[in-house]
């Protein structure tokens, strides 16, 4: 009778140990599509007044998870730590106006670029600041661990003229920052600039100039390219039926801005 209770007890641990192991849709457990983002991101994905999670990545998320038949889940994650709540299995995916660069695509698996983007800097519409060359001496604010902390690294020679890079959790403390005269720039992506301006009626304008242009695509844990297809395949299935056109005008003023499926048209 010991013996039978010390085997039962030995796999129910087990059981509880299988159970915490499992993983998202990646995994073939407990099929959930777990989506990493951060969720003050909009239009990309954020929470409206509801507390939802929304924006255009979530509506392209979740149609992709009807059609495979996975159970979708919006993961909000510490931007700065993105990496490794990838790799520890935390989150099936980066899915959040994320920017394909060299060294993430040295770490991680990526799908084809489905939107592009460019680092521009957001200044106060009464700022003297026209050109990044008037930037010598001033300080500008980004989000930690962002493109946009990187575009600034990238250009040395702008960099080293700045008095001071602040770096902060998300893009809507930088850009409180600057309405209250903190900051005298903000480098952030140019399509949550453009959402940001149009949809808090703030006085902000952004410069022509930009730091860099970039495409977003959805990142993976590196060598899971099972997932990655299924959910390209399924991307280019969407635009094919007018799916992704009818999410993009729904984010972006009516514009279809998605690159998914026109790269040969180009």
């Amino acid at each position: 009778m010991k013996a039978n209770i010390a085997m039962c007890m030995l796999a129910a641990i087990a059981g509880v140990f299988a159970v915490s192991c499992s993983g998202g849709a990646e995994h073939g457990g407990d099929n959930v599509f777990v989506l990493g983002l951060d969720d003050s991101f909009p239009p990309m994905g954020f929470r409206n007044e509801k507390n939802e999670i929304v924006g255009y990545d979530i509506d392209l998320a979740r149609e992709v998870c009807r059609r495979l038949g996975y159970e979708f889940k919006a993961q909000p994650i510490d931007w700065n730590a993105k990496e490794m709540e990838l790799n520890t299995g935390k989150i099936d995916c980066i899915w959040n106006g994320f920017s394909l660069t060299p060294e993430r695509a040295e770490s991680m698996t990526f799908t084809p670029p489905y939107l592009r983007n460019a680092q521009v800097i957001v200044v106060r519409k009464d700022s003297p600041l026209k050109t990044l060359a008037d930037f010598s001496g001033k300080r500008v604010c980004t989000q930690a661990g962002s493109s946009g902390a990187k575009a600034i690294d990238d250009a040395a020679e702008f960099k080293s003229t700045l008095k001071e890079v602040v770096e902060v959790r998300d893009y809507l403390t930088a850009l409180m920052d600057l309405e209250s005269g903190g900051v005298d720039g903000v480098v952030m992506d140019l399509l949550v600039a453009n959402d940001n301006i149009s949809r808090s009626g703030k006085p902000f304008v952004i410069l022509e100039e930009s730091l860099a242009p970039e495409e977003y695509a959805i990142g993976f844990k590196k060598g899971n390219t099972e997932l990655a297809e299924k959910v390209w395949n399924t991307l280019l299935e969407m635009a094919k039926d007018g799916t992704v056109s009818e999410i993009s005008r729904k984010w972006f003023g009516g514009a279809d801005i998605s690159i998914i499926g026109k790269e040969d048209a180009e």
